[in-house]
């Protein structure tokens, strides 16, 4: 088999591998609110999830666009075996390090892992000057801003439902919301997969540039199918550790407290994805979270549990493009 073609069936494997694992690390996060409220029974609340999460994925290329174009050109490496073991590298580093904070249950950032993995790897071939500096920021400050807006945006929203529902019957209220807690599972299930689905689409198109089997930006639908299932699927495996830790570590939740969270970050990974920006899903709903605990009540935050979770989102990126720099230099030996 030409080398060539081998790496890039290698890249697709593990892209789908990668998208498959953060269907079961990341969509954790979507449907951790719901599960912990007992709005949704968690087999119906993972069937929702994954089924949104494929639709979602169906639906937006944005994203997958600026993951395959912004970090690094693709078009730039005059031997296609260096583009092709970059992106082999970036993908292997993504998964190890995404199963090692899914085993100790960390809610880390796939986002921050593949893309910080990208550029290792980029780096470790080409040194500094191969990154597009103005895509690569660009992305950098989407992933640094939007925890603090949906910090923001889960306080404002607790707030209003806080004066909206101050007089209402406790029992009926809390009723009413699980119910709702119903649709914004979805709404939030949905908004993940516009935006995660979408950076193995990205990889595997990256992938098809440098290895000279795509010419154009656009994302090939046989991409876009296999990325959505495989998300899906992993979706419906399911990431119970993660759930614990999103769904009751950060604070005690009540269904408004669900609704408010859920919907804050549904609308920001919204906005993000309709702006064709990568966002940690991750850290959007965590942060969504600790909003609306700040809303009800600072010290019932357990800050503790947010330091841990915001202590990996620093160092994920760093490490995970350290990781990618040398899987790259030991491929490059073999390959």
């Amino acid at each position: 088999m030409d080398t060539l073609f081998f790496l890039i069936v290698l890249v697709v494997i593990f892209a789908l591998a990668f998208d498959f694992i953060n269907g079961f690390h990341d969509t954790a996060n979507a449907i951790a609110t719901s599960v912990s409220t007992k709005a949704l029974p968690p087999k119906v609340a993972i069937a929702l999830a994954a089924t949104m999460n494929l639709i979602g994925a169906l639906t937006f290329t944005g994203v997958a666009k600026s993951v395959s174009k912004d970090i690094v050109d693709p078009f730039q490496f005059h031997d296609e075996k260096i583009g092709l073991l970059i992106v082999l590298s970036a993908l292997i580093a993504g998964i190890a390090w995404n199963l090692i904070t899914w085993y100790y249950g960390i809610p880390s950032s796939s986002s921050h892992a593949i893309i910080g993995s990208i550029a290792g790897a980029a780096i470790s071939a080409a040194g500094f000057g191969v990154l597009n500096y103005d895509g690569f920021l660009k992305i950098i400050q989407a992933l640094i801003i939007s925890p603090f807006v949906a910090l923001a945006v889960g306080f404002i929203i607790m707030t209003l439902f806080a004066a909206i529902f101050k007089n209402f019957n406790k029992t009926k209220t809390n009723k009413g919301f699980r119910t709702f807690q119903i649709f914004t599972a979805a709404l939030q299930s949905f908004s993940h997969g516009t935006n995660d689905a979408q950076k193995a689409m990205g990889i595997i198109t990256l992938a098809l540039i440098a290895g000279g089997y795509h010419t154009t930006e656009g994302i090939p639908m046989w991409v876009r199918v296999a990325a959505a299932l495989s998300m899906g699927i992993g979706t419906s495996v399911g990431g119970w550790k993660i759930i614990k830790t999103v769904g009751g570590k950060i604070m005690k939740l009540q269904p408004v407290n669900g609704a408010a969270a859920d919907l804050s970050s549904a609308v920001i990974i919204f906005t993000f994805t309709a702006l064709k920006l990568p966002v940690s899903t991750t850290h959007v709903i965590s942060s969504a979270i600790m909003g609306v605990g700040s809303a009800k009540r600072v010290k019932g935050v357990k800050w503790g549990v947010a330091r841990r979770i915001v202590l990996t989102w620093i160092i994920t990126l760093p490490i995970s493009a350290v990781l990618a720099a040398i899987i790259y230099q030991i491929l490059n030996l073999f390959v």
